[in-house]
């Protein structure tokens, strides 16, 4: 793959998708994006995204499509930046724009890349774990609130060609490590999203305030406990992310165990206090949440694996009850006899 000349196209201009694109088309990269969202894609094809934050300042034109169908090229580098929850009807739109060398990258939320592989086929899936965050304040106009890097790798551990290219593609935004456990990364962010980003949807608290309860703490080593027994049944090394070991986060029984758990938790909702969770963001839309994603994988390799997982089963009914209407947000949620026993 020639990475000067390679057709790059970005599925999704929200703030990870937008972001990219625009580091990449900035970057003189071939580059196009594509949005469902009409109104996305007019004030792209009028102005331009506009990119300001921890990443720098600019404004950058690039061809912007409302639909995969509008695309009449084949298409080296697909980035995939939509809601883990559409994935299922996009990935099979991708398949007419692709060729036997294609690489799809999942910029998304959980872990998407098993289905991806399923519908493309695992040698042209790539895995990617975003370290860095982002805001869209509205349509084209997209803050990096955070730096971090990519962390790419094949599924199966295996080296692959073509690699080094999506590497160098996407150094354009970040720097890209490429790792032989990609999932091993993956299931790290998953574990951290179905702790903050679930308990933030069920609380409705910003993160620092989440997490000075003490009742939130214990669930949210609930959560890391079933999903390190997951991973171990499912023979994964979990990678640190955020400079927390998972491994040796549940390790350590007693009274001074838990001193330390909790207080690493404590000292994590201060450093993020005022960071506000995007299933709860997407609830106050009156969205439906990547719960099936996060907490809901865990759950499901657990039955697969014969490993119980009632807390992470009982927070996605939670949400989903959340989602329906039936149940609503606030730390009364924290009182059910099963969260209170975790």
């Amino acid at each position: 793959m020639d990475t000067k000349t390679a057709k790059i196209l970005v599925v999704g201009a929200g703030a990870i998708g937008g972001i990219t694109a625009g580091f990449l088309a900035k970057a003189g990269r071939n580059v196009a994006v594509v949005d469902k969202n009409q109104g996305i894609i007019d004030r792209i094809r009028a102005e331009g995204l506009h990119v300001f934050g921890a990443g720098g300042e600019f404004r950058v034109s690039l061809p912007a499509y409302a639909g995969i169908e509008e695309v009449r090229e084949k298409i080296d580098v697909v980035l995939l930046a939509t809601k883990a929850t559409t994935l299922p009807a996009i990935a099979e739109t991708l398949k007419p724009v692709l060729h036997e060398g294609s690489r799809v990258v999942s910029l998304q939320n959980g872990i998407c890349e098993e289905l991806i592989a399923r519908v493309v086929g695992e040698d042209a899936t790539v895995g990617c774990v975003v370290g860095w965050g982002a805001t869209m304040h509205a349509a084209g106009e997209l803050e990096m609130t955070s730096t971090g890097d990519f962390v790419i790798g094949r599924l199966d551990g295996r080296t692959d060609t073509a690699l080094p290219a999506v590497q160098e593609i996407l150094s354009s935004v970040r720097p890209t490590v490429i790792s032989t456990n990609i999932m091993g990364h993956l299931y790290a962010k998953l574990v951290i999203n179905s702790c903050i980003t679930t308990l933030g949807a069920v609380s409705g608290l910003y993160l620092g305030r989440m997490l000075a309860s003490g009742k939130v703490r214990v669930v949210f080593i609930g959560i890391i406990r079933e999903a390190m027994a997951v991973a171990g049944a499912m023979g994964l090394k979990v990678e640190p992310l955020a400079r927390l070991d998972f491994a040796s986060f549940v390790e350590g029984p007693g009274f001074l165990g838990n001193l330390k758990r909790h207080a690493l938790i404590r000292l994590l909702g201060f450093k993020y206090r005022k960071l506000k969770s995007s299933s709860l963001q997407s609830l106050e839309r009156g969205e439906k949440t990547e719960i099936d994603f996060f907490n809901g994988y865990i759950g499901r390799k657990g039955r697969e694996l014969s490993t119980p997982t009632p807390l992470n089963d009982r927070l996605v009914a939670m949400v989903k009850e959340i989602e329906a209407g039936k149940r609503k947000i606030g730390m009364a949620n924290f009182d059910e006899p099963l969260l209170l026993g975790s």
